[in-house]
């Protein structure tokens, strides 16, 4: 009986350890594609950090003063001017409609003392 005791520790212990290579690979593969999408994302910062300089650089007001004035006969684009903005109150928001009442509700000093009573 106890031999066959040993033969199920051995045959255990032997099923673990290559359950636990198993899982040390799988884990070491999931490590290296964790580091890999790392240096993606890095690369992607390093290119987002490239376009917003572009960006910047290709609308900076005086370049896109000039091409405005290179380009008035085709576009008709005029240079901003503080004086071209308005103020707030300027501003002309439109009524909303007002929509007719259609079933009104009479109310009497009794109907409020009731209600008043049931609060």
């Amino acid at each position: 009986m106890r031999g066959l005791f040993y033969v199920f520790a051995a045959l255990a212990v032997m099923g673990l350890a290559f359950w636990a290579y198993q899982e040390n690979y799988k884990t070491q593969a999931a490590i290296k594609e964790v580091r890999q999408l790392h240096a993606q994302i890095g690369a992607a910062h390093e290119r987002l950090g490239m376009l917003r300089a572009e960006w910047a650089y290709l609308n900076r007001p005086d370049r896109l003063a000039d091409l405005a004035d290179l380009n008035f006969d085709r576009l008709g684009l005029l240079p901003l001017m503080p004086d071209a903005f308005g103020a707030v109150d300027q501003i002309i928001y439109p009524i909303p409609p007002i929509s007719p009442i259609i079933n009104p509700i009479e109310l009497s000093a009794d109907d409020l003392a009731t209600m008043e009573n049931d609060l």
